[in-house]
């Protein structure tokens, strides 16, 4: 199966890891979520694999400049309407890599399970 990075293309986490990929002859789709959505069905999946808090972005500003109603006492349930609401807050990069996603760049994670995907 081929990789799919899921993300924002103006986002700099996105544009590092694109780079990782592109240097590392790595080839991949490019699913820009706020451009072309995300379905609820695909983030209700990734929460399985990786949990809810792995995958809200809390330490962006679209997360930060919400009410803090709408912030605390999160759950599942909750995060998930936030995410389908404000694709802004899910972490990037999502990157599927056939069944099996990592969240977020770092060049050693990727080293580690990309290389040789």
């Amino acid at each position: 199966m081929p990789i799919t990075m899921f993300g924002i293309k103006n986002c700099d986490t996105i544009k590092k890891a694109r780079a990782w990929l592109e240097s590392h002859d790595v080839a991949y789709a490019f699913h820009d979520y706020k451009a072309s959505g995300i379905d609820r069905q695909r983030i209700e999946d990734w929460s399985r694999q990786v949990g809810w808090e792995t995958l809200l972005n809390r330490a962006g500003t679209t997360f930060r400049k919400l009410p803090d109603a709408e912030k605390s006492d999160l759950d599942e349930r909750r995060a998930i309407a936030l995410m389908m609401a404000q694709p802004s807050m899910i972490k990037r990069p999502v990157l599927d890599l056939g069944g099996r996603i990592v969240v977020g760049f770092k060049p050693e994670i990727y080293a580690r399970d990309v290389r040789g995907k």
